[in-house]
């Protein structure tokens, strides 16, 4: 029996506008004109889509869940997520950008006309995320200047290290000058366009991204006692398994790919109709799988090597986010053989991860500007600059002179944090999900995707519209009423 479902509008259902209406020559043209600039290639999508995926997440959080949470039990949990859970909304968000090649307030209005207000609810989304990670993206190269000139004797202590931190981010210009780089390097790249310049830099920076985190997860894991480590990693101990383990490796999972930030249907817009969607989803998942693992390889048995192990190494990798990233592992870098060297390496790897990071969500704006108000690309950028400007500013001075706006413990930085990433994502994941499940012709959807056998088709559905919605309800709760 066929489900009574509201149709669709488009070239998604025939009945959803007659012959010759607007709307269906509309969606054919934008289309074919994103067809015509976007991708070049399928390994150019992927690396691009991977690039977006392989970001800050993976180095200042991945290291931290999987060493509190059991370390190989987290790290079980985390694969057989990406699996099932991570690949459904990955397929689901790029073929909704394929199929109707549009960004994402496009996208939503041509699937039915009553959703474009989710587009733009979407949209909020990179708009608040861009400024303040680029802020954190100039703290990158600030970190890496650092180790350049050999201005080591700031990383001797844990109080040294500390000091430095907080001496740099309270300053009123200097993580301002080091945000405006970050921000001029990711503009630049996204003025160029996608073929030119998004998936140009991602075929160069892809692969230099591989290289040195294989190189210095090998380098870290050849150090005294990082055996240790290694086996921490990598040993899952069944005992270690509680709820909060797996909730811990949905939330990074949902985090670490991409979701629910209008990057995977931007993405998806641009992608050709020969690209196979499950293929490149498969490859953007292990991509971001491989990366987080090699994040934690070169993190994990680096703390072991350094601190000793014990209770020590415990309370080092009890630190996540900016303070692991800009506090612990400096010192830790500061006590290898060669740690200058490899400082260096690391902070230009976390350079590179960033700005694959930062390109994928201006390009978000970018595309919606660019269809929706018509207006040229380098205008369309010069407006998400405004954007960044005032808000990474704010974010920035919030460490500083604007010191004392916060809430709670929350300065203006991670009030933005908190905002996007524990309430507006998980809210419009749930959402693309039951849009997709309930209001749409899930059929249409997976022969876009690809899928044939009936088999995963039902599996398919029932992911959609019951366990997605389900686990993101959880990592929605948990970011409103937990700590991780």
């Amino acid at each position: 029996m066929q489900e009574d479902q509201t149709p669709l509008i488009g070239d998604f259902a025939e009945e959803a506008a007659p012959e010759g209406a607007a709307p269906q020559q509309e969606v054919g043209k934008e289309g074919q004109e994103n067809k015509k600039h976007g991708f070049s290639s399928k390994i150019g999508f992927v690396l691009a889509a991977a690039g977006s995926a392989v970001g800050l997440g993976n180095l200042w959080r991945f290291p931290y869940l999987a060493a509190k949470y059991g370390g190989g039990m987290f790290l079980l949990c985390y694969v057989l997520l990406a699996v099932t859970f991570g690949f459904c909304l990955l397929v689901l968000e790029i073929a909704i950008g394929r199929k109707t090649g549009k960004g994402v307030i496009g996208a939503f209005a041509a699937l039915n006309k009553k959703f474009k207000w989710f587009g733009f609810f979407c949209l909020i989304v990179p708009i608040i995320i861009v400024p303040y990670y680029c802020v954190i993206g100039g703290w990158v190269i600030k970190y890496l200047w650092a180790f350049l000139v050999g201005d080591m004797a700031a990383f001797t202590s844990d109080a040294a290290a500390g000091a430095y931190f907080g001496s740099f981010t309270a300053s009123p210009w200097q993580p301002i000058v080091f945000f405006l780089i970050f921000s001029a390097a990711t503009i630049l790249v996204v003025v160029f366009g996608v073929q030119k310049g998004i998936e140009r830099v991602s075929k160069i920076l892809m692969p230099l991204l591989a290289v040195l985190a294989v190189f210095l997860a090998i380098y870290a894991m050849c150090q005294p006692g990082a055996l240790e480590g290694v086996k921490k990693l990598f040993v899952p101990d069944f005992g270690d398994f509680r709820a909060e383990t797996l909730l811990a490796a949905l939330g990074q999972l949902f985090y670490s790919m991409s979701l629910a930030m209008c990057i995977m249907i931007t993405y998806g817009s641009y992608m050709k109709k020969s690209a196979d969607i499950q293929k490149s989803a498969r490859q953007i998942s292990i991509c971001d799988t491989l990366f987080a693992i090699f994040a934690a390889m070169i993190i994990i048995p680096s703390i072991y090597s350094v601190t000793g192990g014990g209770a020590e190494a415990e309370a080092a990798m009890g630190n996540s986010g900016p303070s692991l990233m800009f506090v612990v592992l400096p010192q830790v870098f500061n006590g290898m053989f060669g740690g200058r060297v490899i400082g260096v390496i690391f902070f230009v790897l976390v350079f590179f991860a960033a700005l694959t990071s930062s390109i994928s969500l201006v390009e978000a704006i970018v595309a919606v500007l660019r269809e929706n108000c018509h207006l040229k690309r380098w205008v369309s950028c010069l407006i998400v600059l405004g954007i960044m400007l005032v808000l990474g500013i704010l974010s920035s001075l919030g460490f500083g002179p604007l010191s004392m706006i916060h809430i709670g413990d929350k300065t203006i930085l991670d009030i933005f944090d908190y905002a996007s990433n524990s309430i507006l994502m998980p809210i419009v994941a749930i959402g693309t999900c039951i849009i997709a499940g309930y209001f749409l012709d899930t059929n249409t959807l997976m022969d876009e995707i690809g899928m044939r056998k009936k088999g995963f088709r039902l599996y398919y559905k029932i992911m959609i519209r019951y366990i997605a919605p389900v686990c993101m309800a959880a990592i929605l709760i948990s970011g409103l009423f937990l700590t991780l």
